[in-house]
Parts: C-alpha cells; structure tokens; sequence
C-alpha cells in the first residue's frame, strides 16, 4: 500500500504552518473529544448520583480508580505508540510505521487477557482494599466486574485512538471518540432508570459505548484510511519496536497506575477519618476535578504529535516554542472555571448530589482541592514533552516521585493528626512541591535541547 499523499500535507503543516494555527487546529477537536469523555464520566456521576443515590455514587467511585487500569494498559500501548509514530513520521522511517501497529496489538491482547481473568476473580478484595464496605462493596464490586468484561474493547479504542492522533489527525480522533461517548450517554438513563438495572446499567452502558468507540478504530485501519503503511489484521511483532513503545508509553502507564495508588490511600484515609458522607463528597469533588481536566487532556494529546514530529526532524526551536504556546492556552482556559468554581462552590456540588448537606468545612475542602488546578496546564505538557522528546525516563521518575515518596508517606500520617484537613492540604502541597521540580527538569532538559 502507498503512503498517503496527506502524510506529507498533515505533516508538513505541523512542521511549518503558524504554531498558533497548528495548535488550535490540533487542540480544538481533541479537547472537544476529551471534554466529551469528560462530561460523559462527569454524566455518570450525575445519573448515578441522582437516579440511585449517595451510595451506590460511593460505590462507583471506589471501582472507577480500578477501571482506570484498562485506561492505563491503552495508555501504555497508544502514547507509546503515538510518540514512536510521530518521531517515525518526522525522521521518514517507514519500517517503524509498518510494524507498528501489529506489534501493538499482540501486546494489548495479552494484557487484556491476563488483566481481566485477574480482576474478575479479585474484584471482591480490591473494591474493599479500596475501603468499601456494607452496601458500597457490593455496588463497587457489580459495577467493577462488568466493566472488565470490556477490557479488551477499552484497551484497543484507546490504543487506536492515540496511534491516530500520533498521525496528526485529532478530528478523525475526536469523531471516533465521540461516537462511543454518545452511544454511552444515551444509554445510561434508559438501563439506569427505565430497566432499572441500578450501577450495573451504568457499568453496562459504559462498556457497551467502549465497544462501538474500538470497532470505529478498527474501521479506520481496515478501510486504508491511516497516512502510514499499516495492515490492522497483520499481528507481526517486532521485538525492538515492542521496547520502544513500552519504554516512550511506560511514563503514561505509570501515571494512571500511580493515580490507583493514589485512590487507594486517599479513600483509605477518608474512610479511617471519615464517614460514607466525607467519602461521596470527595468523588463528588474528584469528578469536578477529572471533568476541568479534560480540556488539558485534549491539549497534551495535541503537544505529542507537534513535539513528536518536529523532534525526529530536528527543528529544536519549535519543539521549544510549541511547549510554550500550548502551556500558555491551557492556563487561559481553566483559569476562569477555576475562579468561578471557588466563588460558586457549592451549585457545581450539588449537580451531582443535591441532595448531599454540605458544610462550610466541605466547602472549604472543595476550594483547598481545586488550589492546583491552574498549574496542571504546565504539568500536563511536561509530562507529554519528555516522552515525545526521547526521554521517557525522566517523566516515569516523575510520576513515581509524586506518588511513592510524596504521596504516600503524607497520606498516611498527615490525616492521623490532622483528620480531613490533612488529606486536602496534604495533596495541595504535594503538587505544588512537585510542580518546581518539573520546572527545574524541564528548563534544564529545553536549555540542552539539540546541543
């Protein structure tokens, strides 16, 4: 099969077009893909919240962090993908591009296998690691072990959908992306509230939406559409190409599996401090959080390809330029929610439990929770920046700093003495401490950049 003739066009603007048309060229379909993935998790909480109860919210809330692992499995194969495919495009390395995806795919396979006979079985025992008991186990429990029946589908839409947007193509991600999420929007209230199939609905809505969304991937590689040399039903596996996707998709990996650590400690600490009240209220506050993220999640899915391609070229100052331009446009974008949400707390709770009483320490809680937020535009990038670059090392060190070192150990110790305040302080502290040292890294990592 001949490569495309809109490689070299889609390439060729990421190289030399206007950065700032670039960018938001790129940026706007993705973000609007990942706010809709946003609002459709954020949707969850509403449907489930509403239509069940504070509970059953509860409940998910402690598998949702679980889930996340099929996320963190497509992650692995799809950044690390995307990122190998973006540098093979620049530097014009068609062998890599061939053997990519077949490679890929034997490795999301195994996984998928292996995680869902493993969690399946273990599901009881994670959910109440987690700190579920009484009716929230059960809950956690049902609306887990449905979710890993899709695992394979989550895995596959996820990896598809990062190696496309490694091409460059954020809007044929954006659509591929969106037809799951809406095929999963409309079906929750129909199983939720008229079937009456309580979280397992939810959980069933959410893996039948994953279904449709891998199916569109496979669609899109099948029907020759990708601008590089690929055979979706070809499963050839290529040693040297399966160490650079796990090495440049590990820091991805990582993040998501850090963020599970993260859940653990953090529902541990509240349950030992608190009350199934203080446990809703956070998931609440998380979900807020997860949905303000999304934007910075379209953003970074933008950076990779921009920073991917004009590496393996060698254009060192775009790579520079590029970080700056879309660090700067994430601050802008969260910066106004972020103001509105600390003057307006309480309305953005309530969508999700209106009927939660809420205090003034709970509101107190909410704003000392939302303190990082204008910061995660300049997090997210550098994240992103390091494994598009070639160095996947320093991003894995990273995430594992944050959560081993730093997170842990203050979650541990500071609630025993300081209660609820020490959980939301604790984790405002952390990033920020965090944050300076991803500045230093990267300043250091950009001053050697192509010397």
């Amino acid at each position: 099969m001949a490569i495309v003739k809109n490689k070299d066009e889609q390439s060729e603007f990421i190289l030399n077009g206007n950065l700032k048309k670039v960018m938001w060229k790129l940026s706007l379909p993705a973000m609007a893909a990942m706010v809709l993935f946003g609002l459709n998790a954020f949707l969850d909480s509403i449907f489930v919240g509403q239509l069940i109860g504070e509970t059953a919210l509860a409940g998910v809330a402690l598998a949702y962090p679980l889930t996340n692992t099929m996320m963190a499995i497509g992650a692995l194969l799809g950044t690390g993908a995307g990122n190998v495919l973006s540098i093979a495009i620049g530097a014009k390395d068609v062998d890599t591009q061939e053997k990519l995806l077949g490679t890929a795919s034997i490795i999301g396979l195994i996984a998928s296998v292996l995680f869902t006979v493993a969690a399946w079985f273990g599901a009881p025992f994670l959910i109440k690691s987690m700190g579920g008991t009484g009716q929230i186990l059960t809950e956690g429990v049902e609306y887990f072990q449905i979710s890993i029946l899709g695992t394979v589908f989550w895995v596959f839409a996820l990896m598809y959908n990062m190696i496309i947007r490694g091409e460059g193509k954020m809007m044929q991600a954006a659509k591929m992306m969106a037809t799951g999420l809406v095929v999963n929007i409309i079906l929750n209230p129909i199983f939720i509230s008229v079937l009456e199939w309580g979280v397992a609905g939810a959980a069933w809505a959410t893996t039948i939406g994953m279904i449709v969304y891998s199916l569109r991937g496979y669609q899109y590689f099948l029907s020759g559409k990708a601008s590089f040399r690929v055979s979706v039903n070809k499963l050839h596996y290529d040693g040297s190409i399966a160490s650079l996707i796990v090495k440049s998709g590990l820091p991805g990996f990582i993040l998501s599996m850090m963020g599970l650590i993260q859940s653990f400690v953090i529902f541990n600490a509240i349950t030992t401090v608190g009350d199934d009240h203080d446990v809703a209220f956070f998931a609440a506050s998380n979900r807020v959080m997860l949905f303000m993220m999304t934007p910075l999640f379209g953003l970074m899915r933008a950076l990779q390809p921009v920073l991917g391609i004009n590496f393996g070229a060698n254009q060192f100052q775009r790579v520079r330029s590029s970080f700056k331009v879309f660090t700067l446009t994430g601050f802008f974008i969260v910066a106004p929610f972020w103001v509105f949400m600390n003057l307006f707390p309480e309305p953005t709770l309530r969508l999700m439990l209106p009927n939660l009483v809420l205090t003034a320490t709970n509101l107190v809680h909410f704003r000392i929770y939302l303190f990082a937020l204008p910061l995660l535009p300049f997090v997210f990038n550098a994240l992103t920046y390091f494994p598009a670059i070639g160095e996947p090392k320093k991003a894995s060190l990273l995430a594992v700093v944050r959560q081993i070192i730093f997170y842990v150990p203050i979650m541990l110790i500071l609630p025993l003495y300081f209660g609820l305040d020490g959980v939301y302080w604790g984790g405002t502290l952390i990033d920020i401490t965090v944050t300076i040292w991803m500045v230093w890294m990267l300043w250091k990592s950009i001053s050697k950049l192509g010397k």
